[in-house]
């Protein structure tokens, strides 16, 4: 029987994935014609772990899922199932929607005030974010979501281009979340970043007399059918918007927003001015 420490997390609310997972792990249980109690001592777990997986409301170990590879003969088919499933684990269950639709974006803006945008993110000051902030991730959970907002940046190079606007508050830099090191590499990151063609990252500095974001963050996406959505997120929390007059709001508020920060060019100033003072 495996440990506590291999045994995956405790139950959770089930979701679509973990229920997708469950259904290829029964498929081929009764393809090998095991009930769960022959297939338990197969794979080492007990049938109520065995029973959880199933219905979705485990997520599986790593071990689970290669003596399942193995003692259900899945031709690579359980791990491939598990991969996904590891992605999205990676992935809030209230973003997960708002992820979606970004991976068939054509056009993506985001007003940030709290931290650097996932997309914009280095390793190091994603691991330092997720490292600050509780309840704290146990280390297999901290790197899922490192891996998952890593992989997300992969929509900035992907063609054809997706149109992307970021405006970052100076603040967010000048905490020098996870140190000056950290800091610096975030910078270069940045500067790399601004360069390319499908990218506009503006910087809104400090004194900001006037100032249409105070309200706070937000995100707005045109999809592939050319209709615009919207974003809001707070502590456990986040919003998929599609009411017009919502997104009216949000336009309005991001148009002035891009006015009222420094233009593309005198953000990379600044972001170079900052960098060489630290």
């Amino acid at each position: 029987m495996t440990s506590a420490d291999e045994s995956g997390d405790a139950e959770v609310e089930p979701d679509d994935d973990l229920r997708n997972f469950g259904e290829t792990i029964k498929a081929f249980r009764k393809r090998a014609g095991l009930t769960q109690e022959q297939l338990h001592p197969l794979v080492r777990y007990s049938v109520q772990y065995v029973a959880s997986v199933e219905q979705g409301r485990r997520h599986p170990s790593t071990k689970f899922v290669d003596r399942a590879e193995e003692a259900l003969d899945g031709f690579g088919v359980i791990r491939i199932a598990a991969q996904r499933l590891t992605r999205r684990r990676g992935l809030a269950k209230w973003f997960r929607r708002w992820a979606e639709l970004e991976e068939t974006a054509v056009a993506l803006n985001t007003y940030e005030c709290r931290s650097i945008p996932g997309l914009l993110q280095t390793e190091a000051y994603a691991r330092a974010q997720i490292r600050d902030v509780p309840p704290l991730p146990t280390p297999e959970e901290a790197e899922a979501r490192i891996t998952f907002r890593l992989a997300r940046q992969t929509l900035l190079l992907k063609t054809p281009y997706v149109a992307f606007s970021f405006i970052i508050e100076q603040s967010v830099i000048e905490r020098q979340t996870g140190g000056m090191e950290v800091t610096r590499d975030l910078i270069d990151h940045l500067l790399e970043v601004g360069k390319l063609p499908n990218v506009d990252l503006q910087i809104m500095p400090m004194v900001s007399p006037q100032h249409a974001g105070t309200d706070g963050p937000f995100r707005l996406l045109e999809t592939n059918d050319h209709e615009w959505v919207g974003y809001s997120e707070g502590p456990k929390t986040g919003q998929v918007i599609s009411d017009p007059k919502a997104i009216s709001d949000l336009h309005q508020r991001y148009a002035k927003l891009r006015i009222q920060a420094l233009n593309p060019a005198d953000s990379a100033g600044l972001l170079m001015r900052m960098r060489g003072s630290l």
